[in-house]
């Protein structure tokens, strides 16, 4: 009998080295690689989130690669909407100028490019650019940093997006702009967008929803890829209208409520989730990484008030 307890207790303590192991292992090989345009977070000597960051063009996130690293879920420049650049941010009305679908000639300068954390289990990055008006003069200089924690089965990216305004700015009424996420969807691709009401596609067009989910068939994957964007009660409009277009792009657009103001001298801050994981849509991890999200946004809030 003693044996048998002994033989059970040392199995135990195995299975729970072997999770421990395995979490440690998920998670602390994190490491940004600066580039000349911008810089990559590997994962084993393997870029899995690349941060393109040129002087003339806004920045973004291309490609990000699945957490089990078969597939990229994001795309740069379809066909069908060539000024979409993988997940970015991109207002379509700043003092009447068109930051979206402008995503160079002379619309953004680059101002800085950050490592904040550059190794461990979570890394983290910051880049400022000025949004330029007709003149070439900076209207509103936006701040976006990002986290990136791997947990192995998923990701959780977290962003923080500032802007100040160096003249009175108002971002238009419209449809869309903001943060946006363009995965490589393709016609009869097999995926969908379902929000937090459990709306589809069309019917969460517009809609108002804490959270999104696109899952997506990408190419080098036999089950799904999803990438999931989470709004934050401190937001404005909180919860924000959706844009969920026909292509299966989505972005949370807190100017679907329309025109809001920043004034000169003062800043707005956003805060965003995105939850990437693979298979079937998984509505227990979703809300999980939803009261985590909520939980940590609460506390960078009390260090880094906003200014």
């Amino acid at each position: 009998m003693k044996n048998v307890r002994y033989l059970l207790a040392t199995q135990r303590a195995a299975a729970v080295f072997m999770i421990l192991t395995a979490a440690v292992s998920a998670s602390a090989d994190l490491k940004i690689v600066k580039q000349a345009d911008g810089l990559a977070v590997q994962r084993d000597g393997r870029a899995i989130v690349t941060q393109v960051a040129r002087v003339d063009f806004r920045p973004y996130l291309h490609p990000i690669i699945a957490p089990d690293g078969k597939g990229e879920v994001t795309e740069f420049s379809p066909g069908h909407h060539k000024h979409q650049t993988g997940l970015y941010w991109g207002f379509t009305r700043v003092n009447k100028r068109d930051h979206f679908h402008h995503p160079g000639d002379n619309y953004f300068k680059r101002q800085a490019v950050d490592v904040l954390t550059g190794s461990g289990a979570s890394v983290s990055w910051r880049v400022v650019y000025d949004l330029l008006d007709a003149q070439g003069k900076p209207v509103l200089t936006e701040t976006k940093t990002w986290s990136l924690s791997d947990h192995g089965s998923h990701y959780a990216l977290d962003l923080t997006w500032s802007g100040r305004a160096r003249a009175e700015v108002t971002i238009g009424k419209y449809a869309y702009g903001g943060l946006f996420l363009r995965m490589p969807w393709k016609r009869g691709i097999q995926g969908a967008a379902v929000n937090s009401a459990q709306q589809t596609n069309g019917a969460a067009e517009g809609k108002r929803a804490k959270w999104v989910d696109v899952g997506m068939q990408v190419k080098g994957r036999k089950d799904l890829a999803h990438i999931v964007i989470m709004d934050y009660p401190d937001n404005p409009g909180y919860p924000t209208p959706w844009r969920v277009d026909g292509q299966l792009g989505v972005g949370p657009c807190y100017a679907r409520l329309g025109d809001w103001k920043i004034s000169a001298g003062k800043s707005a801050t956003f805060r965003h989730r995105l939850l990437i994981y693979t298979g079937v849509k998984d509505d227990d991890l979703i809300e999980e990484a939803w009261a985590d999200h909520i939980k940590g946004a609460k506390n960078l809030a009390k260090r880094t008030p906003d200014q």
